[in-house]
């Protein structure tokens, strides 16, 4: 009997929840879809010597990076803030991921998402990287991350293996930048 008791009121609270929520996102309570995710190009080694190489008239910051890397999750937020600064006026600035291909449309775009990344991003598509990274720097072993600077004329200006110091980032893309003016 007490059972019996209980049930009735449960019952119709979850009736009138049911009622409820539908009624609610006719209002306008529906939750928002889901921004889109950073779109990721697919880059082979070919392409990546035609994007460091090619004549642009500013400087070119070039990151390469994985998802499974804790220091290039670290230092991802400071490079974030760099390209704020810099590419509106000053700087090209792309990302080069170095995760597997099957991660283009998954954690590679979903990881940008959330550091609000909105600088190019490509993922390195080839099934050896000894030619990009030899073509990149033959004294480059393919440590993450791992960043290039180069000058408007596709210079090499700067080069850190490892979690970057954002002070020296930061001088070397102001003498890049000034060489520009």
């Amino acid at each position: 009997m007490r059972f019996t008791k209980l049930l009735i009121p449960v019952a119709l609270c979850i009736l009138l929840v049911g009622l409820t929520v539908p009624a609610q996102r006719k209002k306008g309570y529906a939750k928002k879809p889901a921004p889109p995710l950073p779109v990721v190009s697919a880059i082979d080694t070919e392409a990546l010597k035609g994007l460091i190489t090619q004549q642009r008239g500013r400087p070119l910051l070039v990151n390469f990076w994985a998802t499974f890397c804790d220091p290039c999750r670290d230092e991802f937020p400071d490079l974030v803030k760099i390209d704020e600064d810099y590419r509106p006026h000053s700087l090209d600035f792309v990302t080069v991921s170095l995760d597997d291909i099957d991660q283009i449309k998954t954690d590679v775009p979903k990881f940008l998402n959330e550091m609000n990344a909105t600088m190019p991003a490509y993922l390195l598509n080839v099934s050896d990287p000894e030619p990009a990274i030899n073509f990149v720097d033959r004294r480059w072993q393919g440590d993450l991350p791992a960043t290039y600077l180069y000058d408007e004329k596709g210079e090499l200006v700067y080069k850190h293996i490892g979690r970057v110091n954002v002070a020296e980032l930061r001088s070397a893309i102001e003498k890049a930048v000034k060489k520009t003016d």
